[in-house]
């Protein structure tokens, strides 16, 4: 499974949040990462991806499948 077939949603975060960009996956509960732009913040996300299913894997948990559903946020 490709961690690039998970839909990502990214959001601005406020000034008081640091600035830049919070990528969040909605298929995988808690899954997200950051950047300082909209390209960057998908960039960390895909390492956040690997990261997820893996520990997923680890711990006997079913990975979700991606959603046909795109999110655009901000």
């Amino acid at each position: 499974m490709s961690r690039l077939e998970y839909p990502v949603v990214v959001e601005p975060l406020s000034e008081e949040e640091g600035g830049g960009f919070m990528a969040t996956v909605p298929d995988l509960p808690g899954c997200m990462s950051d950047g300082e732009t909209p390209e960057e913040a998908i960039v960390n996300v895909q390492d956040a991806i690997l990261a997820w299913i893996e520990a997923a894997g680890d711990l006997g948990r079913d990975v979700p499948k991606p959603s046909r559903h795109l999110a655009v946020a901000g």
